[in-house]
């Protein structure tokens, strides 16, 4: 099957964003014509059930009779696309790691049921990835880019309510992708907006930053950071820096699975954006990820990034296999949600 999948993917090395809650006749063509790898969707592209049935069904439409994966970030808490009715009103990692502190085992049942949940709501309207877990460690001080979205301040809580919620995520045939490595938690300035540096030394950094995503080296997919890590490389934010995707992401932290960027538009990276996408593959990014819908964007990042070959078409058809393959045994939303909220009202 995987060996399958690589031969029909011949698809651009990028995952694009929509501008509007159906597609544009431009989009069409567009899509049509530059064969993203995925695509990924925002509060903009939201309005009702039947309307994101049906945008959902039409970017299928691109994948020539091979599901594609359809992104989103439906964390909980501030960091949801999705917001009650269309789904579940689940709050901020935060409230994990409350359940884990007073029980472990509580704790880490709370966050596979936080991700079942999570891609039951997606898959109702085709949605088959999400940008889960946040393994990025909580530090007081730290900007609230990240904040109450953190699942703890200790690296090992983080990792085992993040695997936990990432097996969730996969039991119902949605996709995971751990993020921001090597690590997020402790910027003091928005990414969205600045280019944060970090100034912990290295072997801080691995102490406490990059140990979760260590530990949770083995999922399928992951999300660089638009950080610039002085220990590491002075000069280039993680996204675009060969010493960090090569030395820290592949060596030192292990990880072997498909590595997207952060959104490439963000303001963290000050070049054009043709050359930060090409500059993120060349880096070893295998996916350039752009969110916004911006089509003269689009058509400058469809530009600058290759089509998936070598390790990176490996490496994503492997993603790929796992999307829409939920485990034998049928999952009881309404069972899972009661369950869910009877173990984090505890601790509330």
């Amino acid at each position: 099957m995987l060996r399958d999948t690589l031969t029909r993917m011949h698809r651009k090395a990028w995952i694009s964003g929509c501008s509007g809650t159906a597609l544009t006749p431009d989009e069409r063509v567009f899509f049509a014509d530059e064969r993203p790898w995925g695509f990924i969707l925002f509060g903009r592209n939201v309005e009702s059930v039947g309307q994101l049935t049906a945008l959902c069904a039409s970017l299928q439409e691109f994948g020539d009779g091979q599901e594609l994966p359809i992104f989103i970030d439906q964390e909980g808490g501030r960091v949801r696309r999705l917001k009650p009715p269309l789904a579940h009103p689940l709050p901020a990692g935060q409230a994990l790691g409350r359940v884990y502190d007073k029980d472990r085992q509580a704790g880490i049942a709370a966050a596979r049921a936080h991700g079942r949940l999570l891609a039951a709501d997606l898959r109702r309207y085709g949605i088959n990835a999400d940008c889960i877990p946040c393994l990025d460690v909580a530090f007081d001080g730290a900007h609230s880019v990240i904040g109450d979205r953190a699942l703890s301040a200790d690296p090992d809580a983080v990792a085992a309510l993040g695997r936990a919620m990432a097996e969730g995520a996969l039991s119902l045939g949605v996709l995971p992708v751990m993020k921001h490595l090597p690590g997020h938690g402790r910027v003091q300035v928005d990414s969205h907006y600045d280019l944060p540096h970090v100034h912990a030394d290295r072997a801080v950094l691995e102490a406490v930053d990059m140990r979760p995503f260590k530990a949770l080296s083995d999922l399928p997919a992951a999300m660089t950071a638009h950080i610039l890590y002085e220990a590491i490389d002075r000069a280039r934010p993680a996204t675009l820096s060969p010493t960090v995707i090569a030395d820290t992401i592949r060596g030192t932290i292990g990880f072997d699975g498909l590595l997207m960027t952060d959104d490439i538009s963000m303001k963290a990276l000050r070049a054009p954006i043709a050359e930060s996408a090409g500059q993120a593959i060349e880096a070893g990014c295998d996916i350039v990820l752009h969110c916004n819908g911006d089509m003269a964007e689009m058509r400058a990042v469809a530009g600058a990034v290759p089509v998936l070959a070598g390790q990176a078409a490996r490496r994503a058809a492997h993603a790929m296999a796992l999307i829409g393959q939920p485990s034998a045994t049928p999952v009881d939303v309404a069972e899972v949600w009661s369950e869910y909220q009877g173990l984090v009202e505890a601790v509330a």
